[in-house]
């Protein structure tokens, strides 16, 4: 077989019906959207209308509030970083700041800041900077006899 012989499977890509354009395409005069009214009009945008009656999305409650400036974090949990530290991918002589684990490809961009969360176990003692941690990830880092220092930033 060679690459000029390649053929797609008879039906799999049908041919585009060409609206408008006589009698004998099947799909002429109107174009088939029917006579007159405001659909068959260009321009048309009646997606949510029910025909004067209340809409659904307006008899729906409406509930809670999305903060236009919320704080978005990326999320670590601490399983992953002794993952990454056995791999020797984290250096725990120095403090491991934001910048590090970003450096080692354990987080892909810090956001409004980095946060640790307690999910998986720690077992080297580390010095951790971040901008927030959850109270038993502080607990299981000092545990391990590491530390978990925590930016003024996260305060707020």
């Amino acid at each position: 077989m060679k690459l000029n012989e390649l053929r797609d499977n008879p039906g799999a890509s049908p041919r585009k019906q060409r609206i408008g354009r006589g009698p004998g395409s099947g799909r002429g005069k109107m174009g088939g959207r029917g006579i007159k009214g405001q659909k068959s009009r260009s321009g048309v945008a009646i997606k949510g209308y029910e025909g004067g009656q209340m809409p659904l999305y307006q008899r729906l409650p409406k509930r809670g509030f999305n903060k236009p400036n919320r704080k978005k974090f990326a999320v670590v949990n601490l399983g992953l970083i002794a993952a990454f530290i056995e791999a020797g991918k984290i250096d725990t002589k120095a403090p491991v700041t934001e910048d590090v684990l970003v450096a080692s490809g354990l987080v892909r961009r810090k956001l409004d800041g980095v946060r640790i969360l307690a999910k998986g176990d720690i077992a080297t003692a580390v010095n951790l900077e971040v901008t927030g941690a959850s109270k038993s990830a502080i607990e299981a880092v000092e545990k391990a006899g590491g530390s978990l220092k925590v930016a003024a930033a996260a305060a707020e």
